[in-house]
């Protein structure tokens, strides 16, 4: 069975914390080729890893905040004036999304968003708890606790007789336990070392849960100026822009 190959393009925060690039997830499953995530800085970091846009099938939006859905209008500008994609794209991403696309869209270029695509896309929402299959791959999405102005999730993706599960971003929840239950990787934020939010991970609440959270591998994003200065002796493996992963 191939390897699957996971690539953070931007493993930032909000702020660009320690200068990383916001959240931009690559993964390359068989002739699947697939993000977790696309923040504003987005082309930057598919840039300078070498990922090409036209490349990419499908794009998976956790939640609504620009660090994780803001390069969309970016990316679709891109598509349809540069690259002049023909090839079907898919965005998946919370209720609402399409809309909230859209409206980015007018901010940013007015009258992008009434435009005709030359390529056929299509919008899926997600649904909590039930499976979606697009393409090769069935993703699951887990309501988490992230007010964005829309539900947030982590996401559960099976392809290639592998799964792949995303926190997003979130406060402690048990929806994480049974959304990583079994995967081969879990890629959990940790914003912060030890200063407890409601809406995001710290490190020592992580640590607290981390028997619980049956996966092989984990791998900690999304870390503020506070946990990357404690990155180094962290107990769990840590992403940085650039790292590259199989599983």
């Amino acid at each position: 069975m191939p390897d699957i190959q996971i690539q953070f393009l931007g493993s930032g925060d909000a702020f660009g914390s320690g200068g990383r690039l916001q959240t931009c997830i690559y993964i390359h499953a068989g002739s699947t080729k697939f993000l977790f995530d696309l923040g504003s800085s987005g082309l930057i970091s598919m840039s300078r890893g070498g990922v090409s846009a036209e490349e990419i099938e499908t794009i998976l939006i956790t939640h609504l905040h620009a660090d994780h859905f803001g390069g969309i209008p970016i990316f679709l500008i891109e598509a349809q004036h540069r690259s002049k994609r023909e090839r079907p794209l898919t965005i998946a991403g919370p209720p609402t999304f399409e809309h909230r696309i859209k409206q980015a869209q007018e901010v940013m270029y007015p009258g992008a968003s009434k435009e005709r695509y030359r390529f056929p896309l299509k919008f899926i929402e997600h649904a909590d708890g039930r499976p979606t299959q697009i393409e090769e791959m069935t993703l699951t999405p887990f309501t988490v606790i992230h007010p964005s102005g829309a539900p947030a999730y982590a996401l559960r993706v099976d392809i290639l007789g592998k799964t792949i599960t995303y926190s997003g971003d979130t406060g402690w929840t048990d929806r994480l336990i049974k959304a990583a239950d079994g995967a081969d990787l879990f890629i959990c934020e940790s914003n912060s070392f030890q200063r407890q939010r409601k809406m995001h991970l710290d490190y020592r609440t992580l640590i607290s849960h981390r028997s619980e959270i049956n996966c092989k591998r984990m791998i900690l994003t999304h870390m503020g100026e506070d946990m990357l200065e404690k990155a180094d002796g962290s107990e769990i493996e840590v992403a940085e822009d650039g790292k590259v992963v199989q599983i």
